[in-house]
């Protein structure tokens, strides 16, 4: 079809597989085979139909190769938009998901309708995708109970109180609570103040933030640290009354576990202006993405979120799901502590 006389190059949209074929000498089920793999096919020939698909910019059909497959070659991310949530940290985990998605030559399809068991029976329902990644898990979830009838395999980003008959992936939100008291206690804080997501969050029992807090409740009470826990609102107007507050009523804190990546700038800005230097009068350890914590000032003490790992290994657990190999119920990622600026033994305070 190049180079014939009188005749214009297709656009590569318009290009098919008998274009491909014509142009390599081939058979239309030799390029077929080519590009599925599905036969043994000599290295020239090969080679010959790859150099055809490059020079004619051929693209596979999804909807004919999702016929031939019988699979979309597409997950879904099901990433409903409540209230509470921070989206820049959510774009890591959805950014993660597409580019690994993309190695496994797959493409995503983003859901951010908060659509609860009804949305799921839609989207597997139809043949638009192979499988489901889902995002914002509850302890409760109502999505659970679909989630293990369906044929569609799915993973969970988090953990549902009860996770049989699934496949889960997320950090070790209990214990990163954990580490985040115990390296204070190490310090020799005795008084602790959690600001934790806002109260949204807690209210849908969103399963990242209750276990954070079970996790530092646990901590305290077997390093006898004494833990206040308070949800904190979102905009730096609220974050700097709520903290006043705080502090008013437990003017003993000398240290702050924020697991709220909205509060992390604001708190930090506020507490000078509120007698509290950090960390000489209070330190401040943070559950947060590593770039909050290098970015801020002082750089803060923190364990990361690592959301590209979380979201890599929930497609490769996926894509193994969809090759039906076994893969385990719960997969949590340990934490880990980095040590800044930000932490320091308590010292005795001049009352204000």
């Amino acid at each position: 079809m190049t180079g014939a006389p009188g005749r214009s190059r297709k656009s590569p949209d318009q290009v098919t597989i008998v274009d491909v074929a014509r142009h390599a000498g081939v058979a239309v089920s030799t390029v077929s085979y080519v590009l599925s793999g599905k036969r043994a096919i000599s290295e020239v020939t090969r080679t010959r139909v790859l150099a055809s698909i490059r020079e004619l910019g051929y693209h596979p059909n999804a909807g004919a190769r999702a016929l031939a497959s019988r699979r979309a070659n597409t997950i879904a991310l099901v990433l409903p938009l409540r209230a509470g949530m921070q989206v820049p940290v959510v774009m890591q985990f959805a950014i993660a998901v597409v580019t690994t998605a993309r190695r496994f030559d797959h493409d995503v399809l983003l859901v951010t309708s908060d659509e609860g068991p009804s949305g799921l029976r839609r989207i597997a329902g139809s043949a638009m995708v192979d499988g489901m990644l889902v995002m914002d898990v509850e302890l409760d979830d109502s999505r659970v109970p679909l989630l293990r009838d369906l044929t569609r395999p799915s993973v969970l980003i988090g953990v549902p109180a009860d996770p049989t008959g699934l496949t889960c992936v997320d950090l070790d939100f209990h214990r990163a609570g954990q580490v985040c008291v115990e390296h204070l206690a190490r310090l020799g804080h005795h008084r602790v103040a959690l600001l934790g997501a806002p109260a949204a969050v807690y209210d849908r029992g969103t399963g990242f933030a209750h276990r954070t807090r079970a996790g530092v409740a646990a901590a305290a009470d077997r390093h006898g640290v004494t833990v206040v826990t308070q949800p904190f609102e979102e905009g730096p107007a609220a974050i700097r009354q709520e903290l006043a507050d705080l502090l008013d009523r437990h003017p003993d804190l000398s240290a702050l576990v924020v697991q709220n990546e909205a509060a992390v700038g604001p708190v930090l800005a506020c507490l000078p202006t509120l007698g509290r230097r950090v960390p000489q009068d209070m330190s401040v350890v943070a559950i947060c993405p590593d770039q909050f914590a290098e970015q801020a000032a002082p750089r803060i003490t923190s364990v990361p979120v690592p959301a590209e790992e979380i979201g890599r290994q929930a497609v490769a657990l996926l894509m193994r799901k969809l090759h039906d190999e076994a893969v385990p119920e719960v997969t949590l990622l340990p934490p880990r502590l980095t040590i800044r600026d930000s932490t320091a033994a308590p010292t005795a305070r001049t009352p204000r």
